[in-house]
């Protein structure tokens, strides 16, 4: 060996001493496996809302980020959701207790819909980052409001449907990507119409979620805050109808199937036709009388934009028209087409631009998430305008610039509506 080359064991020490000092990261891999996160950076979360589809955001949605509170006015829902959550979980009735916590960086809004505006608006006001259940907002201003906040307060947020980007859109056997290739590829012509009925799976749950006319006040369980459960909705007597999980078959809190269900339908449907910057510019639908306060069925919204695309909205499921219709050709499910070789034309055209759909991604690098509060509010600001052609019962204009109704008083009183003191909307 050369002389050069030998260590002495105080040379040696020094060396050592030498290296470590100058250390200054070390990779994740090697303090902890290909796993490790150190706890600096991991994200932390409260779940406010922890009914049905609360508990799923407690335990299985998300869960890269470390859960610490669980909020619910419902004493049985708040004691199940600490059950599941763990030792570490704080529980609150007041989801205010929860925004004013340092520690918390994302809060969870699976409440009722006529909560989701007011909640994002605090949560973004107080810096934390929103994950909310679909739909964003009950109204079109509460929607406009989410939006204003989110901007103002520059938080990350993201609308809990995620067909546009993941999954099989509903009923048609294959996710939106080869659809949306094919139409950015001019492959159907110009204008499209798609209509959502049963061969699409829209039957499920779309005139399910009614609600009654005959409900008799009955007595506040023990436990339940029902004041606070109603919040900013008018003040009504109990029903166990109308509220948990058959409250979507009320107007103040939800919109019936259409509220529930209705974004998940019409978020991918929207990407498609590249309308995320626009809005229909007339709504019509075909229904009976509507109560004043239950959702009643209704049987038929056409939604129509500027440029002639339609979507088309068949709540009886008798409408015999393929998924999508174009100039040149028709789309059903399983990419069945009266255009021949359409599966193979797939594979050779050029993929739609990417999208960020991981949210943690998208909190830590401060970068819009795929579905957010922009595009998620034109796709709710369909379902809303579904929502008002089928309580008003008549043809309506709209403004997708301003977002307001021409000419009609009584559809933009409901898109703007007032909320019971003291709950306001204050961005």
């Amino acid at each position: 060996m050369n002389k050069n080359m030998k260590f002495t064991r105080r040379r040696f020490l020094a060396t050592s001493i030498t290296s470590l000092t100058a250390l200054t990261f070390v990779p994740r891999h090697v303090l902890g496996g290909a796993g490790f996160t150190p706890p600096s950076e991991i994200l932390t979360r409260a779940v406010i809302g922890t009914g049905g589809m609360g508990m799923g955001h407690v335990t299985s949605i998300n869960t890269a980020c470390k859960l610490l509170a669980v909020c619910d006015v419902d004493e049985k829902h708040l004691q199940n959701a600490l059950k599941a959550g763990g030792p570490d979980v704080k529980g609150y009735k007041d989801f205010r207790e929860v925004l004013e916590r340092k520690d918390i960086d994302i809060v969870h809004v699976p409440t009722p819909p006529h909560w989701h505006a007011l909640i994002s608006i605090a949560a973004a006001k107080a810096g934390k980052d929103i994950w909310c259940e679909k739909p964003l907002s009950r109204t079109i201003a509460e929607g406009e409001a989410v939006k204003a906040a989110v901007a103002k307060y520059k938080r990350i947020f993201r609308l809990n449907t995620w067909f546009r980007f993941d999954g099989r859109l509903y009923g048609m056997e294959v996710p939106v990507k080869p659809i949306k290739k094919l139409i950015l590829a001019g492959v159907f012509g110009w204008p499209l119409k798609i209509t959502l009925g049963a061969k699409t799976g829209f039957d499920w749950k779309q005139n399910a979620w009614c609600g009654r006319t005959d409900l008799t006040p009955q007595p506040v369980p023990a436990g339940f805050d029902y004041n606070l459960w109603l919040g900013p909705a008018p003040l009504k007597p109990y029903h166990p109808h109308r509220v948990h999980g058959t409250f979507r078959g009320y107007w103040d809190y939800d919109g019936g199937g259409l509220g529930d269900m209705g974004q998940h339908y019409l978020d991918p449907v929207q990407y498609l036709l590249g309308k995320d910057e626009e809005s229909p510019i007339h709504v019509e639908a075909d229904s009976g009388p509507q109560d004043s306060d239950a959702v009643l069925p209704w049987r038929r919204v056409s939604l129509r934009y500027a440029d002639g695309c339609e979507i088309v909205l068949d709540g009886e499921n008798k409408d015999d028209s393929p998924f999508l219709s174009g100039p040149r050709g028709t789309l059903t499910k399983a990419l069945e087409s009266s255009i021949p070789n359409l599966i193979d034309k797939v594979a050779d055209l050029p993929n739609p631009p990417p999208q960020l759909t991981d949210f943690v991604q998208a909190v830590k690098t401060r970068q819009k998430f795929a579905l957010n509060e922009i595009n998620g509010h034109r796709s709710c600001t369909l379902i809303n305008l579904a929502k008002i052609a089928v309580q008003t019962g008549r043809p309506l204009r709209f403004n997708p610039k301003k977002q307001r109704f021409i000419d009609d008083a009584r559809a933009n009183a409901l898109v703007e509506q007032p909320m019971r003191s003291p709950w306001k909307i204050k961005v």
